[in-house]
């Protein structure tokens, strides 16, 4: 099992490694961490936590709020994109390569733990929440944002999933993130408190084929999904499927493409 799963932790590494990440990180860069931030409330001097930071989205507006940051990912490969970034805003964000199922923190290390479209990802969804309670202080605060599976995202995703091999049985589908349900169940046995809220990021593109070329050019799991496929003849047929899905969600009445994506909003306080 070990070996399966870091076996399946490297392709996942491989996978956001691939396309341009930060070039999708700028079309959700706004809204979600916004909204997480104005919730979870960072304050000056805290020890803030950020998983799966990719680019630094929630990372760097925590920074400037005046906590203290670690910014942690797998794929370090982004954190060149990050570095510059928190340079041009003049933060310091410490980044630091890790995994969200094994934080490489003592007990109880940060007053608020935060994670924009980032832990989803991670195979076994029991072990990251048990992890993220483990390195809360008590009385600190958790903050994600996950896609949920109606959303634009999740029906990516789902489209996807049927041209593709499933997952191995160990490791849940990302979009689980975005439903209430299993969020609960997955801190069942920690002694954290949830509530709930729901908002949508603004996709805006000149047409839906822009959208799907930036899709499979920049978004690592489209890229990856484009290379398999394509070996199999089977790109265009699974392409048609996420083309019809844009014009479907799109809301612009002048040619122009705008979507709204639902994402949820899981904040949780440890007990203490």
């Amino acid at each position: 099992m070990t070996i399966a799963v870091d076996d399946l932790k490297r392709t996942h590494r491989a996978t956001w490694a691939a396309g341009d990440y930060a070039a999708v990180a700028e079309h959700i860069n706004e809204v979600p961490p916004r909204d997480l931030l104005a919730s979870v409330g960072v304050r000056p001097g805290e020890d803030v936590l950020d998983v799966a930071t990719g680019t630094g989205n929630v990372a760097l507006p925590a920074a400037a709020a005046g906590a203290q940051v670690v910014g942690l990912d797998i794929t370090p490969e982004l954190f060149d994109t990050a570095r510059r970034r928190a340079s041009e805003q003049g933060v310091h964000v410490e980044w630091l390569q890790g995994d969200a199922e094994e934080l490489p923190f003592e007990d109880e290390s940060f007053d608020a733990v935060l994670s924009v479209f980032g832990v989803q990802f991670a195979p076994r969804h029991e072990v990251v929440a048990e992890e993220l309670a483990r390195v809360t202080r008590p009385g600190g605060r958790i903050g994600l944002v996950n896609w949920t599976a109606s959303g634009l995202i999740g029906e990516l995703f789902k489209i996807m999933g049927r041209y593709l091999p499933a997952p191995p049985d160990y490791a849940s589908p990302p979009p689980l993130w975005g439903d209430e349900d299993h969020v609960r169940r997955l801190f069942a046995d920690t002694p954290v408190e949830l509530v709930f809220a729901r908002g949508l990021n603004p996709w805006r593109f000149d047409s839906a084929e822009h959208w799907v070329v930036f899709m499979e050019t920049h978004y690592g799991p489209t890229v990856k999904a484009r290379e398999k496929l394509t070996a199999e003849g089977r790109w265009e047929e699974c392409r048609e499927e996420i083309h019809a899905l844009a014009e479907r969600h799109n809301e612009a009445t002048d040619g122009s493409l705008m979507m709204q994506a639902e994402y949820l909003i899981a904040l949780g306080t440890k007990a203490g």
